[in-house]
C-alpha cells in the first residue's frame, strides 16, 4: 500500500465527524471449513497475521483475570486466543462458549493437541448463555467477537447476560473493533496484510470492520449495564480497537517473563505491530503495560 493511500485514509478518518453506517456481517456463523481453518491458522503461528494482537490480548486479559478461578470466554471460535490465555494461567478453569459447530470442532481438536486440561468448550448463544448459571463465573472475557452480533439490541442483551453470570465484583475484559468513520480507513486496515492472507480472511476482516459497534455505543452500554469499575478504552486518534474492562492486577513474575519471551520471538514486523498497538492504547489512556 502506497504512503499516499495511507495518508488519504487517515485524513478522511480524522476529518469525518460520525462513524460509518453499521453493516452487519452477511453470515452470522463461520461454518465453512476453509474459512474456519484460515481464521484459526492466522493466529496460531508466530508468523500468523494475528500473532501480535493475540499476544497483546493474552497479556491484557491475564492482568484482568489474575485472581479468578473460573473464567467464561464469549464467542471463543477455534479457541486460539482462549488456549493461549489458558496456557499462561494454568490454575484458572476456562469455559469457552461458541455457537458455530465447525468452530467448536476445530477448537476442541486444538485444545486436545495442546493437552490443556483447564479448558472446556460448550455450544451456547452469547446473548442467552443458557449453559451458564447466575453468578457462577469470576470473570468474562471476549476477543474480537462482539461485532458478529446482528444489532445493538443483541449487544445490549449480551452485556446483560455478562452481568447475570458474573459474581459480584467479577472481572471483565471485552476487546473488539471500533467502527471507523471512513471507507478509506476500513480498506486500509482490512488490506494491510493482504499479501500474506487468504482472500477469504481479508474479506472477513473488512466485513468485521464495517460491522463493528462504535466507541460511543460501547460507552453508553457499559454505563447502562455495569458498575463504574468497568471502563472503556480505545486506541488513540483512530478508535479501531476498543476495550471494555475492569482493573488490572499484578502478573506473576514467571508470566511476565513468558510474555517477554513471546514478544522476542515475534518477527520484527509483528513485534513492531504489537508495540504500535501498545503505544496507541497507552495514548488512549490504557496504563500498566505488561511488556
Amino acid at each position: 500500500m502506497r504512503p499516499t493511500d495511507i495518508a488519504i485514509a487517515l485524513f478522511r478518518e480524522l476529518t469525518q465527524t460520525q462513524p460509518l453506517e453499521r453493516l452487519p456481517e452477511p453470515e452470522m456463523l463461520m461454518e465453512e471449513q476453509e474459512q474456519v481453518a484460515a481464521y484459526a491458522e492466522s493466529g496460531r503461528t508466530q508468523d500468523g497475521v494475528m500473532a501480535a494482537a493475540n499476544l497483546f490480548h493474552s497479556a491484557r486479559a491475564s492482568m484482568v483475570i489474575a485472581r479468578s478461578r473460573r473464567v467464561l470466554d464469549l464467542g471463543c471460535g477455534p479457541a486460539t486466543q482462549l488456549a493461549r490465555i489458558a496456557r499462561l494461567n494454568p490454575d484458572i478453569s476456562f469455559v469457552g462458549a461458541e455457537l458455530s459447530a465447525a468452530m467448536l470442532e476445530n477448537g476442541r481438536q486444538h485444545i486436545a493437541e495442546l493437552g490443556l486440561g483447564n479448558v472446556e468448550l460448550v455450544e451456547d448463544d452469547i446473548t442467552r448463555l443458557e449453559t451458564v448459571a447466575d453468578g457462577s463465573v469470576d470473570a468474562v472475557i471476549s476477543t474480537m467477537t462482539l461485532h458478529h452480533l446482528p444489532t445493538l439490541d443483541h449487544l445490549r442483551e449480551c452485556f446483560r447476560q455478562i452481568r447475570r453470570v458474573l459474581r459480584p465484583g467479577g472481572a471483565v475484559y471485552l476487546a473488539d473493533f471500533g467502527r471507523l468513520r471512513s471507507k478509506e480507513a476500513v480498506h486500509l486496515f482490512a488490506h494491510m496484510h493482504e499479501n500474506s492472507l487468504p482472500p477469504v480472511v481479508v474479506t472477513d476482516y473488512e466485513n468485521s470492520l464495517r460491522a463493528a459497534f462504535s466507541l460511543d455505543e460501547y460507552r453508553a452500554l457499559t454505563a447502562e449495564t455495569f458498575e463504574p469499575a468497568v471502563t472503556v478504552r480505545s486506541t488513540a486518534v483512530v478508535p479501531v480497537m476498543v476495550l471494555v474492562k475492569t482493573q488490572d492486577l499484578p502478573l506473576a513474575p514467571d508470566v511476565v517473563a513468558q510474555l517477554h519471551r513471546e514478544r522476542a520471538r515475534l518477527s520484527p514486523a509483528y513485534r513492531g505491530e504489537l508495540d504500535s498497538l501498545r503505544r496507541f492504547f497507552r495514548l488512549g489512556g490504557l496504563r500498566n503495560d505488561p511488556f
